[in-house]
């Protein structure tokens, strides 16, 4: 019997065989996430050795009333796998990965999609949908969505799920999906982990191709690379489509589309007819295998250590606005904002998609076929005074979307 103090008189836990930690190094790391904004510390962190484990000790929290929250990467932005005074689960050993067969794979809620990958692409496959950034947990992003530059035709990440193993928060093991115990399947993906634990994912797969032909595409003015991006959603010509901007030296925006087509070998692109009719200023194109296109973040993340920037406070906003309002909010906002809004290493996303693609009940979209995800990715200083005025223009952008019918994608924590 392990014995541990919560700051209850009655705190004792059963026998566990992975691990149970009080001190301040755990305590401080289930504290952080990428956003470093929001600090609810835990009262324990559970790294289990079993599912069994995760079980005993949703039991326990749910008796007593106290959170229960699994992270992994703890990649959020605004306290979403935290657990003010309640329990962290540290997810990342539950990281197994199945034998691949033809149309899924099975993984543990704590691999990470570049392990994913590799080990699908072995056998001449991918997930539909993968977010920029792979070294972000399968259980994690199928708890808010997981959005990428396929989602114009594959939607979410979560959409893309066959079945699901849950720890519920009565602590049963069950096994649920669209067609068993869908309301289970339903509340948990995209449920920010607060209706069942995800222990294992089965995922859909698709047929991949080994390389990839890369088209950065850049403008003079934002409103015709929006134009083009819904033009691209429509006929459906580029495997991949984003649009981002940052600051150039200059002070002056850079707006520029990545688009994708993955081929092989012998079946390469004709750059003249997927580039027709768009309004770009230049181009640059590259080949690269898939894998590489899809790992790109890799050297972004590398530089962003280097410069210490992956360690300052990202105080972003993820918005999905409706088609009819996008541009104008999207132009509107990007008019008013100064280098200091964004930080030297910030970026704007646009992500355009179908709403009909998402199909996952909990992740919320405007009611119009066609949206625009708009993300602005704040880099801060060190400094209560700047951070303070960068979540307060997130709360107004927020509030003028949401009366446009637009919808939050990534909820901070405190969030309704």
């Amino acid at each position: 019997m392990v014995v541990v103090s919560l700051g209850f008189s009655d705190a004792r836990y059963p026998r566990l065989a992975g691990e149970l930690f009080e001190d301040e190094q755990h305590l401080r790391w289930a504290a952080e996430d990428w956003g470093h904004l929001v600090h609810d510390r835990p009262r324990a962190v559970l790294r289990p050795g079993s599912v069994s484990d995760i079980r005993a000790m949703a039991r326990f929290a749910a008796e007593r009333g106290i959170p229960f929250v699994p992270r992994a990467q703890g990649h959020s932005s605004g306290g979403q796998a935290q657990a003010k005074n309640g329990i962290v689960v540290d997810m990342r050993g539950l990281n197994g990965i199945d034998a691949v067969q033809s149309e899924h794979v099975v993984v543990g809620a704590g691999a990470r999609w570049s392990e994913v990958l590799r080990a699908t692409l072995s056998h001449g496959l991918t997930p539909p949908v993968l977010t920029d950034y792979l070294e972000l947990s399968v259980g994690g992003t199928l708890s808010v969505g997981g959005i990428g530059g396929t989602s114009h035709r594959s939607g979410l990440q979560t959409d893309n799920v066959a079945e699901l193993e849950i720890v519920t928060e009565e602590d049963e093991l069950r096994t649920c999906s669209r067609t068993r115990d869908s309301d289970l399947f339903d509340a948990v993906l995209g449920g920010r982990g607060r209706h069942g634990t995800i222990i294992r994912a089965t995922l859909r797969l698709i047929p991949a191709k080994t390389c990839t032909r890369r088209y950065k595409l850049y403008y003079r003015e934002l409103s015709p690379l929006l134009a083009d991006q819904c033009l691209l959603v429509e006929d459906g010509r580029f495997d991949h489509i984003e649009g981002h901007a940052r600051f150039a030296d200059s002070g002056e925006w850079i707006y520029a589309m990545v688009l994708a087509t993955h081929f092989d070998p012998g079946e390469e692109p004709d750059d003249a007819a997927l580039l027709g009719r768009l309004g770009h200023e230049s181009a640059e194109i590259d080949d690269m295998g898939c894998f590489d296109f899809l790992n790109q973040m890799e050297d972004d993340e590398a530089y962003l250590r280097s410069t210490g920037a992956w360690e300052q406070p990202h105080p972003w906003l993820d918005l999905m606005l409706p088609g009819s309002a996008a541009e104008d909010f999207i132009v509107e906002t990007m008019r008013k904002l100064v280098l200091d809004d964004i930080g030297e290493s910030g970026l704007v996303l646009f992500y355009p998609f179908h709403t009909r693609v998402i199909t996952t009940p909990r992740v919320r979209v405007p009611a119009e076929p066609r949206a625009f995800l708009f993300s602005l990715l704040r880099t801060a200083p060190h400094d209560e005074v700047v951070v303070s005025r960068l979540v307060e223009s997130n709360r107004e952008l927020r509030q003028r979307a949401l009366s446009l019918g637009g919808t939050v994608y990534l909820e901070h924590a405190e969030s309704p």
